[in-house]
């Protein structure tokens, strides 16, 4: 007996003409690893594959402050990824918290802390844009 083959959905339906891609998560931590497929596969469509490292690694932090910080577990956040310019792509999370994300420096002993450090060092710029329903925590990179 032949096994027919089976045919997967793809994750993402993606265009290299759609100047931005987003998708609504879960406020849970498991929605960071989906954010990271979303930007590498995003990336990839755009033919941007040398920024996927430091963008998959700043929408992880992204996507995690708003989980632990944001005061808006139960319901979503929402990642997205922006292409600026042929060469330069921004990435951000939104959640419901007003609150502002806070940038620390983290002593070496603790376990936490980095986050925004981490975005700071590998973005070329970051910030964060308050809206009436919550913020919009951003992050850019270009190509060198």
């Amino acid at each position: 007996m032949l096994e027919t083959p089976v045919r997967r959905r793809p994750e993402f339906y993606l265009s290299a003409d759609d100047p931005s891609q987003s998708r609504v998560l879960p406020c849970d931590l498991e929605s960071a690893a989906v954010a990271r497929r979303l930007v590498a596969a995003v990336l990839a469509c755009w033919g941007l594959p040398e920024l996927t490292t430091s963008a998959e690694l700043i929408v992880s932090e992204l996507v995690t402050n708003a989980v632990l910080h944001a005061r808006t577990c139960g319901s979503s956040v929402r990642a997205v990824v922006t292409r600026v310019q042929d060469d330069r792509v921004q990435v951000a999370v939104t959640d419901l918290d007003q609150r502002p994300p806070v940038l620390v420096q983290a002593g070496p002993d603790e376990e936490g802390g980095r986050g925004l450090a981490l975005v700071a060092a590998l973005s070329e710029c970051w910030g964060c844009e308050h809206r009436h329903w919550g913020k919009r925590v951003w992050a850019e990179l270009a190509l060198s």
